[in-house]
């Protein structure tokens, strides 16, 4: 399973994240038929995972968190909101990871 970078493909949706959110840093993957949009901000760092044909499953879930946040769903930090078809992991930062960014 690999994350592959398709953000050039996503100008539009990235231009509006910019615009329309705090974040300072968005990249869009594919994960074969799996959409990933990974964005940065100063206190948090989000990562929607969408599917419009099917539930996203707990092992793709895991791949992104380890790929993208380098942690587990153990971590208490991360929040995470599953609906039909979009999983939204929410990674809030400590104070020295804030500075540095």
């Amino acid at each position: 399973m690999k994350l592959i970078d398709v953000t050039n493909s996503y100008r539009n949706l990235v231009d509006k994240q910019l615009e329309n959110t705090d974040a300072s840093y968005v990249k869009v993957y594919s994960l074969g038929k799996t959409l990933v949009v990974y964005s940065e901000a100063p206190k948090h760092t989000e990562v929607v995972i969408i599917n419009k044909v099917r539930e996203i499953k707990d092992f793709e879930i895991n791949h992104v968190l380890t790929s993208l946040l380098d942690t587990g769903l153990s971590n208490p930090r991360l929040d995470v909101l599953k609906t039909k078809g979009v999983v939204e992991l929410s990674l809030t930062h400590t104070p020295t990871e804030q500075s540095t960014k």
